[in-house]
């Protein structure tokens, strides 16, 4: 992460200021990964390290999750369910809570308070001592932190990045999120064979995430409010200040001028729409305005296909899936959880760094689309047909080596092309309410698909829920390349160029070369490919 902060710096021409701001503001992603993925999974394990403390011997004694007395298979369930489903359902009610704080007290401070709440819930977690309605409150309260971060770190990292680093820049959170996500298979694992089981082995376990938050929650005083907020709230001269530390620049620069200037206009402009206006109001706004209405759509069908392509059924139950595909003994399912941990950390730091901002948001979508096809039917096939590893191992490891494939797939497009271009093709009239409102259905989709999926390997048996994941990529991949722009280098004042025109040929269009101080309205930057216009 170290590397990827210095190549930040190298690329963008700006000092370590910028790269500190980035990091701490992307440790936002972290209560992602610690608190919503909690969920219990046949095997034992769940998404993340850190969560996967629920089925330590120490964890399931204290909150009875097992077969006892007065506890049978069907309340241990619902035990189990609650656990689940409770934090989940706390982010979806954060992520919309934020819908009004962002724009009434600024990205930064609710940063801080979403920071606050997730770790009071943490620790009241932490110490519940085995009192189940407590952990049950906790898990809700820890959510809605949880998941306010998720709407407004993006939304802060996406106002202060520049176009041509927008993607690099915004995908340095998921990096973060998946870099505490591999770590925690391992720590996890080392709780479970070097701990003796006590309430200390899962309080550690829970309790470190609170570290690194902590300490970006600290320096978070060192970071400034993004200018696009601070020209709204007409603070021009700090907004100008904020503008120029975060580029490393005087404020005099002609490019911090001209920057600037773009930006107190579009915000003078909503300042002016935006009067006395409702987020009710705004809401209907993006579904009478035609253009509007093709963003909202397109990014709520983005997180619908996301979350039901298997994504996140896969890595809250992947040490089921590695079972299944042959992988034997709890041990090496979980080094196999861990290394699929580290396969998609490190294509996400290759997305991250280079590709989302060289190749753009459409191809990479499409390629890790294709790849996820591609894993899905073949896994399908090995399950219906259920060769085994002891019969045939090579099927068994083309099943293995099929996971990680679907892994690189999933990094590399709708892991984190939903977050960044929900973030950025929004003008900042609608985009506060029409992000927050994807975040919301992500983590209800999510919250869905990891309740279901197990319930379709035993309903589908097993190579029926493939079949299912393969036909939403499939359709993903039609209507997603026919639907979805490309955005990469588009500054956010220029995005309704991209969008207008009739939705059949936006597959068509592609960014020109950008000049910023034109007006607006001036579309021909934005051509197809047999020379029209839109």
């Amino acid at each position: 992460m170290l590397g990827a902060m210095r190549w930040i710096t190298s690329r963008w021409s700006t000092n370590l200021y910028c790269a500190l701001v980035i990091a701490v503001i992307s440790c936002g992603g972290i209560p992602k990964v610690t608190s919503a993925n909690y969920a219990l999974s046949s095997a034992g394990y769940d998404e993340g390290g850190y969560s996967a403390s629920v089925s330590l011997p120490s964890f399931k004694s204290d909150y009875g999750l097992t077969i006892h007395r007065g506890i049978d298979e069907t309340k241990l369930a619902d035990r189990k369910a609650n656990i689940t489903s409770f934090n989940v359902l706390g982010a979806a009610l954060g992520a919309l809570i934020v819908l009004d704080l962002n724009d009434r007290l600024g990205r930064l401070v609710v940063w801080r308070l979403a920071c606050i709440v997730w770790a009071t819930g943490t620790l009241i977690q932490v110490f519940a001592s085995g009192v189940y309605g407590l952990l049950l409150f906790s898990r809700i309260w820890a959510g809605l932190g949880a998941g306010a971060l998720t709407v407004t770190a993006p939304l802060y990292l996406t106002e202060i990045a520049p176009a041509k680093t927008r993607g690099l820049v915004v995908g340095i959170y998921m990096v973060f999120l998946l870099a505490f996500l591999a770590m925690g298979f391992f720590i996890n694992y080392g709780a479970r064979v070097h701990m003796a089981t006590t309430r200390t082995q899962y309080r550690l376990v829970q309790a470190v995430p609170l570290i690194p938050v902590g300490i970006a929650y600290g320096l978070s005083y060192l970071c400034p409010e993004t200018p696009r907020y601070l020209v709204s709230k007409q603070l021009h001269q700090e907004g100008l200040e904020a503008l120029a530390r975060l580029r490393g620049k005087v404020v005099d620069d002609p490019d911090i001028t001209e920057e600037f200037a773009i930006i107190d206009a579009r915000e003078r402009e909503r300042a002016t729409d935006l009067a006395s206006v409702s987020h009710w109001t705004i809401l209907k706004e993006t579904q009478m305005n035609p253009n509007y209405r093709q963003r909202f759509w397109l990014l709520i069908a983005m997180q619908t296909i996301a979350q039901w392509t298997g994504g996140n059924g896969i890595t809250y139950y992947v040490t089921t899936i590695f079972e299944y595909a042959g992988v034997n003994g709890d041990g090496n399912s979980l080094v196999s959880s861990g290394a699929y941990g580290i396969v998609k950390l490190v294509f996400t730091m290759a997305f991250a760094w280079g590709l989302i901002d060289v190749f753009g948001r459409r191809r990479c979508t499409l390629v890790g689309l294709s790849l996820q096809l591609c894993a899905h039917i073949y896994m399908s096939i090995y399950m219906g047909l259920r060769p085994g590893s002891a019969d045939n191992k090579d099927a068994s490891n083309a099943a293995v080596a099929s996971v990680f494939i679907y892994a690189v797939g999933w990094s590399i497009g709708l892991c984190t092309v939903p977050y960044l271009y929900g973030a950025e093709i929004f003008p900042t009239r609608i985009r506060n309410v029409s992000y927050a409102i994807s975040m919301a259905l992500h983590w209800f989709f999510q919250f869905a698909v990891v309740r279901v999926t197990p319930n379709m390997f035993v309903s589908l048996d097993v190579w029926g829920a493939y079949l299912f994941w393969a036909l939403i990529c499939f359709s993903g991949l039609v209507i997603l390349g026919v639907w979805m722009p490309e955005t990469k280098g588009v500054p956010i004042e220029r995005m309704g160029d991209l969008f207008d025109g009739p939705w059949y040929l936006r597959w068509q269009a592609r960014p020109g070369e950008w000049d910023l101080a034109s007006p607006a309205d001036e579309s021909q930057n934005v051509a197809l490919k047999d020379g029209r216009v839109l």
